[in-house]
């Protein structure tokens, strides 16, 4: 039974390398057809209508027309296509329609305004300053749904340390409609006084963030918190030449259909997903991935963030010139450590000693800021585990100082039930296998809270041997990989039966082109919208059936 199961694995794995490979690039990076962005379209039309209404005049029509289409049976939206209805985009997108397109789009807003009621109002988004944007959006359309808005303390601006603990990767989108409420909500005398200060310092952290894209308007090349920048800015008769620069970057970005994607490349972080899966497959030495090899030596950042008080050294999720961030930087680190030629890196290196000095002081990873104490932000047990596998796998100790610290943190993030969260993908079965699957590679599989968390695997898996979320919710090949993975880390043996039906799942749901169906669990805003990412799905489909293949062989995890 095992020989016949490694024959099929055998034949998956080849299957999905060559077919991950196909979608290389010549530069070395991985590609994807990532779905459309309900809200990104919203978010861009109304900045367009904004900034120009006359000379945005083709891209808003059809934005507008496409978000009509996409309107859900029961009046709201998701996130994105073929997402369910959830409050956040219901919100955003029903004030963008009454802003752009009143008369053409009257039925879908009332049809949206009635979703929203059902929902509970904008009362069901739980997160402040997502709450927030979703008043301002209704608020500009006039909307009573609005409610009250809250003033957002400019003045946060005027003090570095305090302004990215408390808004870390918030700091365009915050600014810019901060900066909005200056002509919308004008301040008392006292507040005034504050806001001259305010004023010229915010629109210097936005001038900082594009001079260090290289003046390119793309603010993370994410059409949502692009179009806030502009948005804002024009609302407020600001900074013309980012408004034209945001503008532009937005009409560069829009889809065929008219549409947005919810972030528009993602170059770094499907090329490190595809990579560390092929390596564990086998394909280290193939002369494909030296053109990946030498993306991620291109992409290294030259240059400090000083909006985050970032230094240079780490990787973002697009470019060069993107916003470095640890989860990506972590993904590298581990392919640069598993390709030929990594014991004389020194860009590997480089990448290993700024993911030992962006660890926070409690010995937990977030994603953008050291130290941050937006939720959102961090401290992340899925980053956490990332940042200890990608240490161990570049050479460092069970004992040295920054994995003992992680692990140490780890230990104590637990749930209450054994398992953990994820800040930056669907919980909880994520979060839990990474963890374990850490706490494996650092020598800690025995320590009682890694046996829980196990244990919450085990007891959470599907009736058809996958893994979903962990709340009976169906199964993904993420999660069922994440899962799978995890368990021959902790030491399960290749003829486990949880394992083995979870192997059996993955090769039954694999394409005949090689590839796997990829599912919303990459999470754009925590808890309300999530999107797939096809290499991702990929690359942890190839390293789970690649850890079983070794299992059976003999070999480790």
């Amino acid at each position: 039974m095992l020989s016949s199961t490694l024959d099929r694995v055998d034949r998956a794995i080849s299957a999905a390398a060559e077919e991950l490979l196909r979608g290389q690039r010549s530069d070395g990076a991985f590609t994807d057809d990532p779905p459309a962005s309900t809200l990104g379209t919203a978010g861009a039309i109304t900045a367009l209508h904004t900034a120009d209404p006359d000379a945005h005049a083709d891209l808003v029509t059809r934005g507008a027309a496409w978000l009509r289409t996409q309107q859900r049976p029961d009046g709201g939206w998701g996130g994105v296509v073929g997402a369910d209805s959830e409050p956040v985009a219901t919100s955003v997108v029903t004030a963008a329609l009454r802003i752009t397109s009143a008369t053409d789009s009257a039925e879908a807003v009332q049809a949206g305004r009635r979703r929203l009621a059902a929902f509970g109002g904008v009362a069901a988004v739980t997160d402040r300053a997502v709450n927030h944007l979703c008043r301002q959006f209704l608020a500009l359309a006039g909307l009573p749904e609005a409610g009250r808005l809250r003033r957002l303390p400019l003045e946060i601006v005027l003090l570095d340390d305090v302004r990215r603990q408390r808004i870390s990767f918030r700091t365009a989108p915050f600014v810019a409609l901060a900066l909005l409420q200056t002509k919308t909500m004008p301040p008392g005398r006292i507040r005034q006084a504050l806001q001259r200060r305010a004023v010229p310092q915010a629109l210097r952290l936005l001038d900082a963030i594009d001079a260090h894209e290289g003046r390119t308007g793309v603010f993370s090349e994410d059409p949502w918190p692009a179009a806030l920048v502009c948005l804002g800015l024009a609302h407020a008769g600001l900074a013309p030449h980012l408004v034209t620069s945001t503008a532009g970057f937005l009409r560069r970005a829009v889809r065929p259909d008219g549409s947005w994607d919810a972030v528009t490349n993602l170059d770094l972080t499907r090329s490190a997903f595809a990579a560390t899966g092929l390596i564990a497959a086998g394909y280290a030495a193939d002369p494909r991935l030296t053109a990946t090899r030498d993306l991620f030596h291109r992409c290294q950042q030259q240059e400090p963030f000083p909006v985050f008080g970032v230094p240079a050294g780490g990787w973002s999720y697009n470019g060069a010139r993107g916003w470095p961030v640890t989860l990506e930087s972590a993904e590298i680190v581990t392919a640069l450590a598993g390709l030929p030629g990594h014991a004389d890196d020194p860009v590997l290196r480089r990448g290993v000693a700024w993911l030992v000095d962006r660890q926070d002081s409690r010995g937990s990873w977030s994603l953008w800021v050291r130290d941050t104490k937006l939720a959102n932000d961090g401290p992340c047990p899925g980053i956490t585990s990332q940042g200890i596998v990608a240490l161990l796998d570049a050479g460092h100790d069970p004992d040295s100082a920054p994995v003992a610290a992680a692990v140490r943190w780890l230990l104590t993030a637990a749930r209450t039930d054994g398992s953990y969260d994820n800040l930056w993908y669907r919980d909880h079965t994520s979060g839990t296998a990474m963890v374990l699957d850490a706490l494996a590679h650092a020598g800690q599989a025995g320590h009682p809270v890694a046996v829980r968390a196990r244990d919450w695997l085990l007891r959470t898996r599907c009736a058809d041997g996958s893994w979903g979320p962990g709340d009976g919710t169906a199964g993904t090949v993420e999660e069922t990989a994440w899962a799978v993975h995890a368990l021959l880390a902790a030491g399960a043996p290749a003829d486990d039966e949880a394992v083995g039906a979870g192997v059996a799942w993955l090769l039954a749901a694999q394409r005949p082109d090689g590839s796997w169906p990829a599912s919303r669990v990459c999470a754009y805003i925590r808890h309300h919208m999530h999107y797939p990412n096809g290499a991702i799905t990929r690359g942890l489909a190839l390293r789970a059936l690649a850890a079983w293949r070794r299992t059976h062989s003999g070999g480790t995890t």
